[in-house]
């Protein structure tokens, strides 16, 4: 399908869902939930808890689908209530917290290539072990694009404490990379 014709498709999509046919509600799910299902993976502890998030994001997206302006990217909107969702469940279960001062963080890392052997997988799982507070902020900044000032008004927490968090989270994965997975072997713990 060519580009022009997939934006056609897209638009009516959303003409049908604006309507409230199910129908086109259905089609969108089919066309967004594999990619949208990643990104939820990104900020949930497993499996379970991401299903949970895209099942609330879709709810979101077809209540709110008549407030897109068809200017900008539709799939961005789509993930950018994604994101908003995966961040109001962790926001609801107080689980977001300031840390101590950057910092006591800021050291300079040791940034081995033994990254560049480490599969998405693993790393994704690796992502997964953080702790709310840092998974958000880590998966936020790193993987999603978003800036500090951006982190921080979607999370309610200061610039500061954003910085601080992503910094803990990137320690806390160097340590894992360092201490799991040393002579090109795999990451045992991963398996």
């Amino acid at each position: 399908m060519s580009h022009k014709k997939f934006l056609k498709s897209i638009d009516k999509i959303i003409k049908g869902c604006v309507a409230g046919n199910i129908k086109y509600q259905e089609m969108l799910y089919k066309q967004f939930s594999g990619k949208m299902f990643a990104v939820c993976l990104r900020y949930a502890k497993d499996y379970t808890e991401a299903e949970d998030v895209l099942q609330e994001g879709f709810i979101k997206i077809f209540e709110k689908i008549n407030q897109f302006k068809f200017k900008g990217s539709f799939e961005g909107w789509i993930r950018r209530i994604m994101v908003n969702t995966a961040l109001d469940k962790y926001r609801k279960q107080n689980l977001l917290h300031t840390v101590v001062d950057i910092n006591e963080y800021a050291e300079d890392f040791n940034y081995d290539d033994v990254i560049s052997n480490i599969t998405s997988k693993d790393i994704l799982k690796l992502i997964q072990q953080l702790s709310p507070k840092y998974k958000m902020v880590f998966v936020s900044y790193a993987i999603e694009g978003y800036t500090h000032k951006e982190i921080s008004e979607m999370m309610g927490i200061s610039i500061g404490t954003s910085k601080s968090n992503l910094s803990r989270a990137r320690q806390i994965l160097q340590d894992k990379i360092n201490k799991y997975y040393k002579n090109d072997e795999k990451i045992k713990f991963l398996k």
